[in-house]
């Protein structure tokens, strides 16, 4: 296994969308045990999305406190209440925002097996599963944020997002 490099904000990959797997090879498994270790090697991580390492395909790897949960080709189908939140991203570290997501997620994803499995996230967990799918439709955490600035997370100090989305050419 390995650690990758995550792609920092900026980077024009970050804004494409993702393409489907289709088949579960030994190359998606090690991209899959590639990026574990990269998300347990960083700090203040919760999810990692491929495009994050500069893989254009449907993957994702979380934890969210319970041990390591895997998705390949996730869908939502189907979402209810609401939750505003604190969120940052490891491509954009030390700043977060907030952000309004629903509080409960259903989804369909594939495990390594390649079986179609169903899965369900409340909380934290449901906040995680729609960051990272975001990311593998190119959608940024700064693009949903509730309002006009991010924070330092040593400081606190603001900065606009606006002056954020000058970075990347899409988006807001």
């Amino acid at each position: 296994m390995s650690v990758l490099n995550i792609v920092p904000f900026g980077e024009s990959i970050l804004r494409k969308k993702a393409k489907p797997v289709e088949t579960i090879t030994p190359k998606i498994l090690k991209l899959l045990d590639d990026m574990g270790e990269t998300l347990h090697a960083a700090e203040g991580r919760a999810g990692l999305a491929a495009p994050q390492v500069g893989i254009l395909r449907r993957v994702i790897v979380m934890d969210c406190g319970e041990g390591l949960i895997e998705l390949i080709d996730p869908e939502i189908v189907e979402m209810s209440g609401e939750q505003d939140g604190a969120e940052g991203c490891l491509s954009f570290p030390g700043y977060h925002g907030y952000v309004k997501r629903a509080n409960n997620v259903k989804i369909t994803t594939l495990n390594r097996q390649g079986e179609r499995i169903a899965m369900e996230g409340e909380g934290f967990l449901a906040r995680c599963i729609q960051h990272e799918i975001d990311h593998l439709d190119g959608i940024l955490y700064v693009d949903r944020v509730t309002e006009p600035w991010l924070f330092d997370d040593k400081t606190q100090r603001k900065i606009s997002v606006f002056d954020v989305s000058k970075l990347t050419n899409q988006g807001l």
